[in-house]
C-alpha cells in the first residue's frame, strides 16, 4: 500500500472549503487555500486534485502526525511554530521532502531576507575531516556551503545537518565558486584548468582551459559569475601571459576573452593577473583586481570591464598603500579597500568614477609606523548594506550613516559617513587570523588559519 491513499471526502462536503486529512491515524482539518500554498508539485496538490471516482473516504497519509502538525503550521503561517524546537531538524527536512515542500522550509529557516548583520552571533562549528585548513569557501543563496581543504571539498546542505566530501585532482584548491547546491567551479594556482565539479556524485563534469599564443597550459587565479556568465582569470604556467575568459553559464561555452596580456621584459603592471572578480549587475560591469609584492612594495590595479564589448571602462593603479583586498557594494554604490600598509578601510564613490578619484578613509587615517603592513592578510567583502572587514582574528562591520541627503543625489563622499562596529561577543574576539568569509541565507561562514572547521555566524530566526 502506498504511504498515502487519496480517498473521497465525506458525503455533503464536496463543495466545502474545509479539507480533512488522516495522517498516521490523526485527523487534521485545514482549508484548500492552505494546501495550495504547498505548490503544484507537492503531495498535498496530488491529494487535492485526486479524481473523485478514485476516492472512497478521508485521504490517508501513512506518516508521523506530530511532524505533519509542524509542517501544517508552516503552510498556514510561513513560519515554524515554537514547538518545532522539540524536534530534530533533519527529521523535519526528511518529512518536508516527502511532502514536496522543502523549499518552504528553507525559506522559513535560511532566507537571505532574514540576514541581520547587527545580530549575527557565532552559533555553530562545522568540523572538517583531515588535517588541512580551509583554503577556499563559497556559499549559495539559501545557505548551503562548500569548503575546500587540501585536495578535498566538503559540502553542507542548507540545514547544515548533512555533510558530504569528495576528493579532487588538485593538490590544493585555491578558488571555489558555488554554482548550485551540488555543482561548483574550482581551480588552483599550481594545477591547470578550471574544473566544473558535481559535488553530489563526486566527478568532474567538465574542464575548461585557456591557452596563450605559445599554447602553454594555464592555472586559475580567480573565479566569478553573473546570472549569464561564468568568469575565470587564467595565468599561463610560464607566468608570461594572463587573460579573463567569459563563458556562457548555461552551456559553459567560451564567449570572449578580456584583458589578455602577453608580458615582455619588466612590464610588471600587465604581469599582474586578476585574483578577484566581482560582477556589478546594476552597471553591467566586471571588477577585476590583482596585486603584486616586489622589492619596492606592493602594487596593484583595479579595472572595470564592459564584458559585452570587451572595453576597459575604468582603471586605477595602486602603489601607495595598495589594497590587501578590495570589494564593491552595489547597495552603497561604492568600492571599498583595506590598505595593506595602514590596515584602514577606504571607500570610493562608484557613481562618479573619473581620473581624479581618490580613496577616502572611512575612519581616522593612521600613520604607518616603520613600514609595518598593518593590513596584510586582511579580507573585505560587502553584503546587503554593510561591508565586512577582517583584521587579524577580528571582524569589523562598516555601515553608512544616512545624513539626510537623498541617496540618488550627486553628493560628494565627504557627505557620506561610515561607522564601525566590532562583531561578536567578547569570547568570539581575537583567535587565529581570519582567512575567508562568505554569506548565504541568514548566515555568515568564517574560516581561520590552521583551524580544521568552519564557524557559522547566524541571525536568529523563529524555529531553530
Amino acid at each position: 500500500m502506498p504511504p498515502h491513499a487519496p480517498l473521497m471526502a465525506p458525503s455533503g462536503r464536496m463543495d466545502s472549503n474545509i479539507v480533512t486529512i488522516d495522517v498516521g491515524g490523526h485527523i487534521f482539518q485545514t482549508t484548500k487555500q492552505t494546501l495550495t500554498a504547498a505548490g503544484p508539485k507537492s503531495l498535498f496538490s496530488e491529494i487535492f486534485h485526486s479524481p473523485a471516482s478514485a476516492q472512497i473516504g478521508v485521504p490517508f497519509v501513512d506518516r508521523d502526525p506530530d511532524l505533519f502538525s509542524i509542517l501544517l503550521s508552516l503552510l498556514r503561517t510561513g513560519n515554524l511554530p515554537s514547538k518545532a524546537k522539540d524536534f530534530d531538524l533533519q527529521d523535519l527536512v526528511s518529512e518536508a521532502k516527502f511532502y514536496g515542500i522543502e523549499s518552504l522550509l528553507v525559506s522559513s529557516q535560511s532566507n537571505p531576507s532574514q540576514f541581520d548583520a547587527f545580530n549575527l552571533e557565532k552559533s555553530l562549528i562545522l568540523p572538517l575531516n583531515g588535517r588541512d585548513s580551509p583554503s577556499a569557501i563559497s556559499a549559495t543563496t539559501f545557505g548551503s556551503v562548500h569548503v575546500a581543504h587540501g585536495s578535498k571539498i566538503t559540502s553542507f546542505d542548507w540545514s547544515l545537518q548533512r555533510k558530504s566530501t569528495i576528493l579532487t585532482r588538485f593538490f590544493a584548491v585555491d578558488s571555489l565558486l558555488a554554482l548550485s547546491p551540488s555543482v561548483a567551479a574550482a581551480g588552483a594556482t599550481d594545477f591547470s584548468g578550471l574544473q566544473i565539479l558535481d559535488l553530489e556524485n563526486g566527478y568532474v563534469k567538465e574542464t575548461l582551459n585557456w591557452e596563450n599564443v605559445t599554447r602553454s597550459s594555464s592555472t586559475v587565479q580567480a573565479i566569478g559569475s553573473s546570472p549569464e556568465f561564468l568568469f575565470s582569470s587564467f595565468e599561463s604556467s610560464r607566468r608570461n601571459s594572463n587573460s579573463i575568459v567569459v563563458y556562457d553559464i548555461g552551456n559553459l561555452k567560451p564567449i570572449t576573452e578580456i584583458g589578455t596580456n602577453e608580458i615582455y621584459g619588466a612590464d610588471l603592471d600587465s604581469g599582474i593577473p586578476a585574483t578577484k572578480l566581482c560582477w556589478i549587475s546594476s552597471y553591467n560591469l566586471l571588477m577585476a583586481s590583482g596585486s603584486h609584492s616586489g622589492p619596492s612594495g606592493v602594487s596593484g590595479n583595479i579595472k572595470l570591464w564592459d564584458v559585452r564589448s570587451g572595453n576597459l571602462v575604468w582603471e586605477l593603479k595602486e602603489k601607495v598603500d595598495c589594497f590587501s583586498d578590495v570589494t564593491v557594494s552595489e547597495n552603497l554604490s561604492a568600492i571599498f579597500k583595506v590598505g595593506v600598509n595602514s590596515g584602514e578601510v577606504f571607500v570610493m564613490d562608484l557613481r562618479n568614477l573619473g581620473a581624479m578619484n581618490t580613496w577616502v578613509s572611512t575612519g581616522e587615517t593612521r600613520k604607518v609606523v616603520n613600514g609595518k603592513k598593518e593590513g596584510a592578510g586582511s579580507k573585505i567583502e560587502s553584503h546587503v548594506n554593510q561591508v565586512f572587514c577582517s583584521k587579524g582574528g577580528n571582524l569589523e562591520l562598516w555601515s553608512e550613516v544616512l545624513m539626510g541627503s537623498p541617496r540618488n543625489s550627486e553628493v560628494g563622499l565627504q557627505e557620506r559617513v561610515y561607522r564601525r562596529n566590532l562583531m561578536g561577543r567578547v569570547k568570539d574576539m581575537e583567535g587565529p587570523r581570519i582567512t575567508h568569509f562568505s554569506f548565504g541565507g541568514n548566515k555568515m561562514f568564517v574560516t581561520r588559519k590552521d583551524q580544521q572547521f568552519v564557524e557559522v555566524w547566524q541571525s536568529s530566526v523563529r524555529g531553530f
